[in-house]
């Protein structure tokens, strides 16, 4: 293990930061946390987007190296640090674990992530209860999918017996899917997934109430 100093950018509320959180804590890294609050605009001064051209979070900082997007910082933690490992043995299985993941980061999240929320109601006039109708229908339809995938791949966790990077991800979302109001009713094998995961200090530590820049009502 080498010291190269870890920097994480983020906002206590980012799903997509949430996860990242998660597997820096998994895997027992030191990290330093720089907020950006998104509400404010924040991701968008010009010397962030320097290092982050999209204007957006997380973004992890390893000295002179920076990577944003979550999938993809999540895989580099995985091969610069492979243990304990978020991926299991096997390329089938490393396949089925990266399409969950996938399920929630390419067809979930983008669409009720912050800046299409607020398109919704700038541009389109959207109220309250059409933006939840929105959030929830493509939750819904994603995590109907999820469920399948885990109760036919799941362990204790959402693949096997051991945390993955599934579970970085479905950890976030559903904490986002209760936010939004989402009728979790219909998804018993991911509740009792991420209500295992939650009790691991990894994932407790993660948590957007007890980060730095949370909210003091969070």
């Amino acid at each position: 293990m080498d010291d190269i100093a870890l920097k994480l950018h983020g906002y206590w509320r980012s799903g997509a930061a949430y996860r990242v959180r998660i597997a820096l804590n998994y895997k027992d890294l030191g990290y330093s946390q720089i907020a950006h609050d998104l509400r404010k605009g924040e991701q968008h001064d010009p010397a962030y987007r320097e290092r982050a051209p999209q204007g957006l979070v997380p973004l992890l900082e390893a000295g002179d190296f920076a990577v944003g997007q979550s999938l993809a910082i999540i895989e580099w933690l995985e091969e610069r640090y492979p243990d304990p490992p978020l991926l299991p043995a096997g390329p089938n299985n490393r396949a089925i674990v990266r399409a969950m993941a996938a399920t929630i980061a390419c067809d979930i999240h983008p669409l009720n992530n912050l800046r299409v929320l607020n398109a919704l109601r700038s541009e389109f006039q959207a109220d309250r209860g059409q933006v939840l109708a929105w959030t929830q229908r493509w939750i819904a339809d994603g995590f109907a999918a999820l469920e399948t995938m885990v109760a036919r791949h799941g362990g204790a966790f959402a693949y096997g017996n051991h945390p993955t990077i599934a579970d970085c991800f479905l950890v976030p979302q559903f904490y986002s899917a209760e936010r939004f109001e989402v009728d979790l009713g219909p998804y018993p094998e991911l509740r009792a997934r991420v209500e295992r995961a939650i009790d691991l200090p990894a994932f407790a530590a993660a948590h957007p109430s007890v980060q730095p820049d949370a909210d003091r009502e969070a």
